[in-house]
């Protein structure tokens, strides 16, 4: 460019031009009229009118200010021309009006702003500030680019002129500073001394691999001078590396120190996206890792070893290492106990720990870590001791510690792993102990109608007919099946209990007798109490049933031993808060319990059983002798009376099995003392006193059952009123029906027992409900709440049925 633009040559003053339009109009006019007086009177008239013109615009222009003057560009030039900021001037059509001539030397005259040479990123935004320049006054752009980074300026734009029609663009070149020169300058200097002091050394590497500069310490280690200049020279020339992969200085060999070498890249951090290792200078860090003993030197990681083997030895956390060709060299105990090796010992390589399908894998990793850069990973391996339960192990490389280069480390999940089988197993205790309750529950149904049945035709048929045996043998087995149904229900927690405060040994002694002849001859019973044991609250019917079923199951283990002998002992303990705070249970609260111990002397449980000893129908025993059915049913009574049971195997001095101890914790009742002793089982029970009829509303959806209650309380002189659910027992009341008790199932379609009995109080506050369900007493009284509710269970015979209705009448009308 030869020069600025915008500069003017020298303009006519007013005057002249005004007196050369006016004889120029003058002679136009004689030459086309002719007419002298013509002429001279239009020339006055025009030169009077220009006059006044003259001298109104000269009223109008302030002091100072030529009135319609066009601005002197070259004034405005040499104003704006600067040396360090290109300056320039727009209209509102992006005209280029003037310029300073830096901006021609950095954009050019043949572009105006904002349509510059600039990458689109920048061009949009000097577009956006041209924008809002015109609408707001002035605005500003921090950073503007060209497409192949040779520049980089930041803009302000204002708006100017008498009616803001210009546009004032300066713009500012950006100097970036560079990082590298930065820190040579750092590392060459007093601050570079003071990290040689401390025994590191620096040079900043190029991404060639060059030195672009180094500390005095790193110069004089390298090449024995101080003063020596390693610009240009290979890096990696300046060191040597052993067979152990040890770095030392070339210029020492390995009479020197061995170094660890750190890397760290001078990338802006800033960047869009992360420069790699080999797209930016890096910043090279050598840190001594050695000591000097007895003139020499010696590496730190083969002086520091017993320490370091000492330090992690006691740590909490499993830690091992290997060296690097994978071999292990230190485990803490516990690493060996995670590991579950303390009795074993260390083997030669981390793939020996693991199970066959790990072992490529792992020696793999343990390698690579050993030879890559320093890092660290965890991954998930199953142990040849824990094949079904994969573990976190964690590896890190490490250097400088002698022969140590993989670091791992291994959690005890011991306790962790049990735990989570503890809640496995009760998570899939209580998914089958609903499926059973369901189940039972529907068995019932079946069951009543079975067993009421046979007890209507037995009321036909008297001994010695050729049919009262058959169905004698039918109700029979109806009753088993019903003890199994009862089993169910007691597994799932459903069971129907009718809870007692009493004393323990009470229960064992009642129980002494049966068991006796349970276990024969050959098989010693023994019975040992505490003393000052405090009442628990249970039913007693369902304790005998639980202590009945843990000595069948013992004499069984006992007698499969070979010659039958054995000894069974029955113990009940009294254990404190202050104990079972002693023993730091996750699983039991604190409270005061009395304990119920059933010990054997049999083969023990296998220890790949002892989690499922406790399902439904599980059973060790040859088909056909056994449910499956005892200890869940144990399970589900003691868990239903608030208890805990616990089993674990006996051993010997030897380490063999001596028997199998289940432990039972009752809570200790705190209210009342224990009721008197149960009447036998053969002294009769009051009957009710009802004997007149009365009028039942009896609504069940299954249609067997319904069948057979109409029947047997007819027989028994009630009027029944049947109904198939709720809505159709609610019609009956509304339609006037009166009835003196309703008979209800609490399961069914639609409007279920509850709520039919909930409306029905509406209208009959005071009509007595008996509901009939498989379910569980206590369970059905929690849910449904209602007052002067009853209850029986399913199933029930016919006598049971009529005696229960009578004895609720009985008592309503007393």
């Amino acid at each position: 460019m030869a020069g600025p633009i915008g500069q003017g040559q020298g303009r006519l003053s007013l005057a002249t031009w005004i007196a050369a339009a006016l004889v120029v109009s003058a002679l136009l006019i004689w030459l086309a009229t002719g007419d002298g007086m013509l002429t001279l009177g239009y020339a006055v008239g025009l030169a009077a009118l220009m006059a006044a013109g003259y001298a109104f615009s000269r009223m109008r222009t302030g002091p100072g200010e030529a009135a319609f003057a066009p601005p002197d560009w070259s004034v405005t030039v040499a104003a704006i021309e600067q040396s360090d900021m290109a300056v320039a001037l727009t209209d509102r059509a992006n005209r280029l009006v003037c310029a300073n001539r830096l901006y021609g030397d950095w954009f050019g005259i043949a572009h105006a702003p904002p349509n510059l040479d600039l990458d689109r990123p920048s061009l949009e935004r000097l577009v956006r500030a041209a924008r809002e320049a015109w609408r707001d006054g002035t605005s500003s752009v921090d950073l503007l680019e060209r497409e192949d980074g040779s520049g980089s300026w930041r803009a302000e734009t204002e708006r100017a002129g008498r009616g803001d029609d210009y546009l004032v663009w300066r713009f500012t070149a950006l100097t970036l500073e560079d990082p590298v020169a930065r820190f040579a300058e750092w590392i060459t200097g007093p601050f570079g001394a003071v990290l040689s002091n401390a025994g590191i050394e620096t040079a900043i590497v190029g991404t060639d691999g060059t030195i672009r500069a180094a500390s005095a310490g790193f110069a004089a280690r390298a090449t024995g001078d101080a003063a020596a200049t390693l610009a240009g020279q290979e890096f990696v020339a300046q060191l040597r590396s052993d067979s152990r992969e040890r770095i030392y200085f070339a210029r020492e060999g390995q009479r020197g120190t061995p170094q660890m070498l750190i890397q760290v890249s001078l990338a802006d951090p800033d960047a869009a996206r992360p420069a790699r290792a080999d797209e930016a200078p890096s910043l090279m860090m050598l840190v001594e890792s050695g000591i000097g003993i007895g003139g020499g030197w010696e590496g730190v990681g083969q002086a520091a070893t017993p320490q370091l083997e000492a330090l992690l030895g006691a740590l909490p956390l499993g830690l091992a290492m290997t060296d690097r060709d994978g071999r292990f060299l230190f485990a803490n105990e516990a690493f060996l106990r995670a590991a579950e090796i303390e009795r074993e010992g260390l083997p030669s390589f981390p793939s020996d720990l693991v199970v066959r399908e790990d072992k490529s894998a792992l020696a793999d990793a343990v390698r690579r870590f050993a030879r890559g850069s320093i890092a660290s990973a965890d991954m998930a391996v199953r142990l040849r001791h824990q094949p079904d339960e994969p573990v976190s192990l964690g590896l890190a490389g490490v250097r400088g510690l002698g022969e140590a280069a993989v670091l791992l480390s291994l959690v005890d999940t011991t306790e962790e792993t049990r735990l989570k089988r503890q809640v496995a197993q009760a998570t899939k205790m209580q998914a089958v102990g609903q499926l059973a309750g369901g189940v039972a529950h529907d068995f019932n149904n079946v069951l009543t109608a079975i067993i009421g049945y046979c007890d209507l035709m037995l009321l036909r048929h008297t001994p010695g007919d050729s049919d009262y045996d058959d169905i004698q043998q039918i109700r029979a087995n109806s009753n088993r099946a019903a003890s199994l149904t009862r089993q169910l229900l007691a597994f799932s927690r459903q069971q129907t209990l009718r809870p007692e405060v009493l004393q323990l040994p009470d229960v064992v002694s009642e129980v002494s007798q049966l068991l006796k002849r349970l276990l024969g001859e050959k098989i010693a019973f023994k019975v040992h109490h505490d003393r000052d044991l405090g009442p628990v609250r249970a039913d007693p019917q369902q304790l005998e049933q639980v202590i009945v079923n843990l000595a069948v199951n013992a004499r069984d283990a006992m007698q499969a031993r070979g010659d039958g002998t054995g000894r069974l002992t029955l113990a009940t303990r009294r254990v404190t808060a202050a104990d079972v705070r002693k023993m730091g249970s996750d699983i039991i609260p604190v409270a005061d319990y009395t304990v119920l111990v059933v010990q054997d002397t049999g083969g023990g449980i296998p220890a790949e059983l002892m989690g499922k000893i406790f399902e439904p129908f599980f059973t060790t025993k040859e088909q056909g002798k056994g449910t499956g059915l005892g200890l869940s049913t144990v399970y589900g009574i003691v868990k239903q009376s608030g208890g805990f049971i616990f089993c674990d195997n006996l051993v010997g001095v030897d380490g063999r099995p001596q028997g199998a101890r289940f432990t039972i914790y009752l809570p200790v009742h705190g209210g009342g003392a224990p009721h008197e002793p149960r009447p036998a089982p053969d002294e009769p029970q009051a009957t009710s006193e009802w004997s007149g009829g009365g009028r039942v509303l009896l609504v069940e959806d299954e249609d067997m059952v319904r069948a057979v209650a109409e029947r047997a309380l007819s027989r028994a002189g009630y009027s029944v009123t049947t109904a198939v659910d709720g809505e159709e027992g609610l019609a009956a009341i509304a339609e006037g029906g009166e009835f003196d008790l309703v008979l209800s199932d609490v399961v069914m379609p639609g409007m279920d027992g509850p709520a039919m009995v909930r409306a029905i109080r509406k209208v009959r506050p005071n009509l007595p409900v008996l509901f009939m369900s498989g379910y569980a007493e206590e369970q059905l009284r929690s849910e449904i709440d209602l007052a002067d509710m009853h209850f029986i269970a399913k199933p029930f015979s016919v006598q049971e049925i009529g005696d229960k209705v009578a004895q609720v009448l009985g008592a309503v009308h007393r």
